[in-house]
């Protein structure tokens, strides 16, 4: 049966909500905004009124029946699943979703070492066991890559085993993997596949995409669709491909997802698919034109050294994506228009004429390549103690250390903490770099596991 894409079940409620004129005796406590009025003046009588709580007509995202339902049936077939779930707890809980269901304590899981940390974070609530593989990097731009099929294909082999694989599609920088191969080595393997697509929204509308999760028989993919479909931040979806049970997902989802879903997450998750089912195609036909124009212009000004990311911020008032220790990543979304990316450009001019310098000293490899000693759940919870970073060199990890964004680890529980490692660590905080994870805010100090 087609489904009517111009339905919004979950928004067509909420409207006739809003003109029943309910008289509220529920959470929350604000009552449609009248309870706190600077906030409502600041997000609008409209956006407070519709912030509302589970009732009978609006159904109830933990066990859906009725509009949610309906509107998650449109998000799936939106998107060629067989299910589709409204994540409100952000991508990252979609991914840990996809973890916790196919893995428990001890199994191994296959994965590129550049996931993010909502990967890992999975690994230390479940108690899965990492088997890393290496996307190599791009030494000209200083960029890790995809996932190659030789490389999957090896580590099949090597841990036959192993529950499911991992792939990110595209990874932070859009570099895609042959997901296609992945997925048929992992099948024949009997392994599921986990395709976080946290930036490959746009995937799913048009012929020219790189291939989507959904349209090579992936098992589940996680989508951001605030990222690049419109939706409020924070708003998701997790789709299911074949041969993946619906009532045990979202058992798992309601494990840790909110019992008090944002329903101005969820109408946006609703119109953003509508918009997305009726226009994706010519949207992000001129996304894509968008992205080519600027691509080509700023190709033309060659290198780019300076630390760009906090100059475009604090001198041109333009707010890009991130900037790591040698590139910068801006994201062109169905929000942009001509004059944004002529904006980008003259600045990226001005930038290279002002700062440019000498590239040399910069260091040279992205990748760390990882040492995992124990599981990510036995060194987060074990017995720990902080030293300075410097005098960490052999003992294993028991935290996280990264750049954020892209929220990539540098070093995670579980991991011998490496020359490498410390050198990279050094080199990001001398550099600028937003580094998270640690205990210590500062990183200067390292949660080591007692041996």
């Amino acid at each position: 049966m087609k489904l009517d894409q111009s339905r919004a079940p979950v928004f067509e409620a909420l409207k006739q909500y809003r003109e029943n004129r309910i008289v509220s005796f529920d959470v929350p406590g604000h009552k449609q905004g009248k309870g706190n009025p600077e906030l409502t003046e600041f997000l609008g009588r409209q956006c407070m009124s519709v912030d509302v709580n589970s009732m009978k007509p609006l159904d109830n995202l933990c066990h859906p029946v009725s509009v949610i339902k309906e509107a998650e049936e449109l998000m799936a077939d939106a998107f060629g699943a067989k299910h589709a779930f409204f994540m409100v707890n952000g991508t990252s809980s979609a991914v840990q979703a996809m973890v916790m269901s196919v893995c428990k304590r001890g199994d191994k899981i296959i994965m590129p070492r550049n996931v993010h940390r909502s990967s890992i974070n999975a690994l230390i609530v479940c108690g899965a066991v990492p088997v890393y593989v290496n996307p190599g990097v791009n030494k000209r731009l200083g960029i890790p890559l995809g996932m190659s099929a030789d490389s999957v294909k090896r580590a099949i082999e090597l841990h036959p085993d192993a529950k499911a694989i991992i792939v990110n599609n595209p990874t932070y920088y859009g570099v895609c993997s042959n997901l296609r191969e992945i997925v048929r080595l992992a099948h024949d393997a009997g392994m599921k596949v986990l395709v976080d697509e946290a930036h490959g929204t746009h995937f799913y509308f048009g012929d020219y995409m790189p291939l989507s999760a959904m349209s090579v028989g992936a098992d589940m993919a996680a989508v951001s669709m605030h990222k690049t479909g419109g939706s409020l931040t924070q708003s998701s979806a997790l789709l299911l491909g074949e041969g993946i049970s619906e009532g045990y997902v979202r058992q798992i989802i309601n494990l840790t997802q909110t019992t008090s879903a944002s329903y101005l997450l969820m109408s946006s998750l609703d119109i953003s698919r509508k918009n997305l089912a009726l226009n994706g195609r010519k949207i992000f036909e001129w996304v894509t034109e968008l992205a080519t124009y600027g691509r080509n212009e700023i190709n033309k000004l060659g290198g780019l050294y300076a630390e760009v990311y906090d100059i475009l911020r604090d001198r041109y008032d333009i707010q890009i994506e991130f900037g790591d220790i040698g590139n910068i990543l801006a994201i062109v979304s169905v929000g942009d228009k001509i004059l944004n990316v002529e904006r980008l450009i003259s600045a990226l001019y001005e930038v290279k004429r002002l700062y440019s310098k000498d590239p040399s000293g910069m260091l040279d490899h992205e990748y760390i390549e990882p040492v995992v000693m124990c599981s990510p759940q036995d060194a987060f919870y074990s017995k720990k103690r902080q030293i300075p970073l410097q005098d960490t060199l052999g003992t294993i990890c028991a935290e996280f250390v990264m750049c954020y964004p892209p929220g990539i680890p540098i070093l995670a529980p579980g991991e011998l903490i490496t020359k490498d490692a410390i050198e990279y660590i050094t080199y990001a905080k001398a550099k600028g770099c937003n580094l998270t994870g640690a205990e210590d805010i500062n990183t200067e100090k390292i949660n080591i596991m007692i041996q």
